[in-house]
């Protein structure tokens, strides 16, 4: 479908699935864009009995840009031109515009934030709620391994297509599951896709800036009552697997699900077997 517009802003939609089922929210991370969900974790949720809604976030992909507001000071958190807190209001109008009531939100890394937001803020919109591979943000977690976190605020030597995707490789290899590693041929295809469909590092980087904006939420979390489940791998290098645990300890009556030898990817038996355990959690629920 074409662009919504989305509290106020104009926002990438794709739908998947009868819109007669319940609605899945799929909130992507930072700098990531709707065409990075794996198809069998879409396919999967729709065979699962879902209507299934992906979006690109503000600042990626198709969705409204803010390059008005230019790059942020990353070392002044109030300098960002907005905070999850504006993009958990994004997903808010993907809902309202589609008509949807309550959905059940599925959040990735930022994505994972993002949901917890909605949690905090918007919890009458929300049936259940998925967070994998993120955190709370918390200041006393771990953080990233030193060379990991380089890698990921290193801009490429260039910005032409085939450095652009050498150096994304190059990242993605830093944190990739060790027990579930990608197929290379297929993730730079992949890269590819995503630098033709919208190249926008000044973007990612507000996204970040939204990211460290809307730090403190942690206080909030005690106060979640809908039903949440936990995911998160054993050998992600960018998020280790204590912020998982963190925001299971933090939500009263959280499911964590732990995946051995899965890092900050959603690569070859994972998202099938994510698809299972979403299922069965929402069954439950």
């Amino acid at each position: 479908m074409p662009a919504i517009l989305a509290n106020g802003i104009t926002v990438e939609v794709e739908q998947h699935g009868d819109q007669n089922n319940p609605a899945l929210l799929l909130v992507r991370g930072l700098g990531s864009q709707l065409i990075h969900w794996p198809k069998a974790l879409i396919d999967g949720f729709v065979r699962q009995g879902f209507y299934v809604v992906t979006f690109d976030n503000r600042d990626t992909g198709l969705s409204e840009k803010f390059a008005e507001h230019g790059l942020p000071d990353l070392d002044n958190p109030m300098t960002a031109p907005y905070s999850t807190d504006d993009m958990a209001q994004d997903a808010i109008g993907v809902l309202d515009a589609l008509g949807v009531d309550k959905a059940h939100v599925f959040g990735i890394s930022m994505g994972g934030m993002i949901t917890q937001r909605l949690l905090i803020d918007h919890a009458d919109r929300l049936l259940t709620a998925t967070i994998v591979m993120s955190s709370s943000g918390a200041y006393n977690l771990p953080p990233a391994k030193p060379e990991v976190w380089d890698l990921m605020l290193q801009e490429p030597a260039a910005h032409d297509r085939a450095t652009v995707i050498a150096h994304t490789l190059m990242c993605d290899y830093a944190w990739f599951s060790p027990g579930y590693p990608f197929d290379e041929d297929a993730r730079k295809a992949l890269i590819g896709a995503a630098y033709d469909r919208c190249y926008d590092p000044a973007g990612v980087a507000r996204q970040y800036a939204a990211v460290v904006a809307g730090r403190g939420r942690e206080a909030e979390l005690d106060g979640v009552t809908k039903p949440v489940l936990v995911i998160h791998g054993t050998a992600d290098t960018l998020l280790p697997i204590e912020h998982g645990r963190d925001i299971a300890k933090r939500i009263k009556g959280a499911q964590m699900i732990e995946i051995d030898g899965m890092g900050h990817d959603l690569e070859r038996a994972v998202p099938s077997m994510i698809v299972s355990q979403v299922a069965e959690f929402i069954a439950g629920a």
